[in-house]
Order: C-alpha cells, then structure tokens, then sequence
C-alpha cells in the first residue's frame, strides 16, 4: 500500500501527539526553522524539552567549543552539537521518572544564500534518536546544498525537511529507503540537494550506507556521491575541495589488471605536472548511473561487488550521473580550479568525439569541449590492442571525423591529450566483460586477469555470481 504523504503541520502533530517521544532542537544559521513547526502544531510541551539558537559565534564557542578552522557549517560541528544536546538529555531527565520516553536531539548548522546571491548556501541536518527506551540511540547524518534564490524560501524548504526527517525517522526507520524519500515530502527536488547521507546506529546495523548513496542518484536527489574505503559516505565538497583530481571511469566489473596499470601510469603522469601537488591529490575510481543501467534496472548486487572489491583495494569511489565527460569535469570544477587529470581508454577518446552526446547543447559539440577543456584538465590516453593481431592504437594513429581533426590535433599539440607510453602490453588483450562472464559460467582461467587478491575477495564472498564448485565423487552400483 502506497504511503500517504502528511503535510509538516500533520507530522508535527503527529510526533506531538506521541507521549513518548521527547527531546531538544538546537538550529543555527537558518533561525528555527524545523522546531516552528512543532511549536504551531500544538501540544509542542510533551515534545520539547528546550529548543535554541546559538547564534554569536562566542555564545556557540562557549557551549559547543571553539572550532580550530573557524567553520562552523561543518559535520564536525553538527556532531558536536548533537553530543551535547543528547548528553544533557540523559544528564537532566531521570530515567525513572520517563521510562517509556524514546529520546532525541535534532540539531542543524546552515548558512544560507549571501546578499549578492553569488553563494547559494549549504547545511548540515542531524537527528540523534531512541526507537525504544532501552534501546543506545541511533543517528541520520545528511548534507544539502540548497537552490533557490531567497533566503526565506530556504529557510522554509530547510524547516520541512528537518520535520520530514524527524517523522520519517520515528515512523520508516525500519525502511530507510522509505524514510530516504519522505526527505523529499512537500519539496521541490528542484529546491534542495542531498548530496550525503549516513545511517548509524544499532537499528542500522543491516544498512550499508554506499547502497543509500545509490538511492540518492537514483531518485535524482543528487548528481553524485562519494564514498571511501571503509565503505562510509563522503562529501564530495570536502573531498574534492582546492584537490587535484585524477579519475578512471569504468565499469570495474570487475576490476582488472588493465585498470590498475591505467591508474598507476596515469598517476605516475600526472604527479610529475607542475601543477600538481601530491598531498593535495584525490584519486577517483567513477562509474557512471548509466554504467549502472546497462543491463536494465540496477542490480544492487552488482554494484555493491563492484564497490566491496574497490574498498578492498583502499580506492575512493565516485558514483555520477555525469554520462559525458563535460559534465564530470564541470563537477569537478564546483569545488577546485587545480589542475584535473582524466585516465581513459581509446574506446573512450572516441566517444567524446561522437556528436550524439552533445544534441541537447545549442553549441553542440564545440560548446562541450569548451566546458572540458577551459578548466584545467589533462587526459591520459591508454593504449587499445584488443587481440595479439590488432594494430596498436594510441591518439597518434585514432581516427578521428575531419570535420573534428583540427580541435582534436590543436589539443595534442597543447599537451592537454598525451598518450600513456608505459603501459604493459600483456594485458590489453584483458577485457572485465570476459572475464565476468568466465566467472559466471563458472570457466577457468580468469584470475590472472585480476590484480593480487581480488580473485581471492571474489572467490570468498560469492561476487559476481561465483559459485564454489563442489567436486561430486561418482560411486558404483
């Protein structure tokens, strides 16, 4: 049965009307914006137990501690928000006293559009929370950067997701993919982006947070999102903040000694530009929504055996929705002017040179290659060589339509398209789709496709379809 969608009023209500739910809302940067909705809902008093804003920064210092970087619209600093406001509800209200009371603390730090409007605002959301009394206490962590053009419209759009979250919280987290949607209840998608989102705590012991990340792209609530080895959740402004950026697009399915040596060469490449500064260097393995998509509907499955065997590997994940490369590269620049690095294959290289990707820019093809190639961007050509017979190919002998030859010789003589010269010949012939396809029927050989261990990762964890072959010993009559 399809749920019904409840105004902010109705959830409001509804949580006030719920004598066991208690706790505390502290919101700084966009006013009280969430906690107005509980307070005009009525019965607000069986719900807070106090709701501030700390605004002067030394008032917030004071009782939250002073930040070492002076910002304060950070997860460092929701946390911390969260850690005292919770502490002081376990510290202050005697459990014997509220045995069936499920706790909470909600807190947001936000700052919205400037006055030039130059700066569209961001913020964080957290809420801290019982499902039952005897219960350690759970967490939802998310991130939004906001679109609309007034602050006011902000402010609201903030206070409607704040009460979306703290209902859905209450009421769907057994269905965090539920509770992921009702985010959106009586809001634009248009309005506001979550680009992260995290699920912590006992209730969410089963939910595996890069499996939330996809849910964002797919129901189009972001354009991308980042997660680490561990497997956790990353923002992508913190990630790719003032970095230099090297990424490898692929389908990694799975990974393959090709796709290691492209990022090792490429690297070993990149580091060497002058422009590159090494601690400052994020390196991004992408796969792209369409990626996903390719045989149909998404298997979660799938994506997550990609994803295990590249946290495995200790490698930073980015999942786009960024089908052509000038959207990539746009991305990218949102949050660094350094110098970026793309690692593709010849396959690849053609492609940006097919015009069918570029039908809906009024400049076509050139106006795309303006978006690329005006940010400070290099591409790192692999070599393609896909049997012991086929002719070698690099970006000195591809083919390339007339009509595009001048653009593409004018960006190999500027040295923004280099061929990678130290590559490895014995593997070209390594394609994932074959080897993924020996795994699931079950054929020998495919290991040494794969990098150390990852047949070991793949064998061990069931990935890709692998199924352990039992051998059956045939006794006579």
């Amino acid at each position: 049965m399809d749920r019904i969608v409840l105004n902010p009023a109705q959830k409001a209500l509804r949580i006030n009307l719920d004598p066991n739910v208690y706790g505390t809302f502290a919101e700084i940067g966009a006013g009280q914006e969430t906690v107005r909705h509980f307070f005009r809902a009525g019965g607000a008093s069986g719900t807070i137990a106090k709701a501030m804003s700390a605004y002067d920064k030394d008032f917030s210092d004071a009782i939250y501690g002073k930040e070492k970087d002076n910002r304060y619209v950070t997860e460092v600093r929701l946390r911390k928000m969260l850690d005292h406001e919770y502490g002081l509800i376990t510290e202050r209200l005697d459990r014997e006293k509220h045995p069936d009371k499920r706790f909470f603390a909600f807190a947001n730090t936000v700052a919205t559009i400037n006055f030039a409007k130059t700066f569209k605002g961001h913020g964080w959301l957290g809420l801290r929370f019982q499902t039952s009394p005897e219960k350690e206490p759970n967490e939802i962590i998310i991130h939004i950067r906001m679109h609309e053009n007034e602050a006011k419209y902000q402010q609201e759009t903030i206070g409607a997701m704040g009460v979306n979250l703290i209902h859905g919280a209450f009421h769907l987290w057994d269905d965090p993919r539920e509770l992921l949607h009702s985010l959106y209840d009586n809001i634009s998608r248009d309005a506001i982006e979550v680009d992260m989102i995290n699920f912590l705590g006992p209730d969410f012991e089963n939910v595996d947070n890069r499996l939330m990340s996809l849910q964002l792209i797919k129901n189009g609530f972001t354009d991308a999102v980042i997660f680490g080895p561990e497997g956790n959740n990353l923002l992508p402004a913190e990630v790719l903040y003032k970095k230099n950026v090297l990424a490898l697009r692929g389908s990694f399915r799975p990974v393959t000694k090709v796709n290691i040596d492209m990022i090792k060469k490429g690297y070993r490449m990149f580091v060497k530009e002058r422009k590159v500064e090494r601690d400052k260097l994020v390196v991004l393995f992408e796969i792209t929504l369409n990626n996903l998509l390719s045989e149909g509907e998404i298997d979660e499955q799938d994506f997550l055996d990609r994803a295990e065997i590249l946290c495995s590997l200790g490698q930073t994940v980015l999942i786009s929705n960024y089908q052509e490369y000038y959207k990539l590269v746009d991305y990218f620049g949102r949050f660094t002017p350094r110098r970026s690095g793309l690692i593709m294959g010849i396959p690849n290289l053609e492609e940006i040179f097919n015009e069918k990707y570029y039908r809906n820019l009024n400049g076509g093809i050139l106006e795309a290659f303006g978006k690329i190639f005006s940010k400070d961007i290099k591409i790192y050509v692999y070599p393609f060589k896909p049997t012991a017979k086929s002719k070698l190919t690099t970006s000195k002998n591809l083919k390339v339509h007339p009509r595009f030859r001048p653009i593409f010789d004018y960006l190999i003589y500027n040295g923004r398209i280099v061929d990678i010269d130290d590559f490895d010949e014995s593997i070209l012939h390594i394609f994932s789709r074959e080897v993924l396809r020996k795994i699931r029927q079950g054929e020998d050989g495919w290991e040494g496709a794969l990098p150390a261990y990852v047949d070991n990762i793949i064998k061990e964890n069931g990935l890709f379809g692998f199924e352990v072959q039992e051998d059956v010993e045939k006794g006579g009559k």
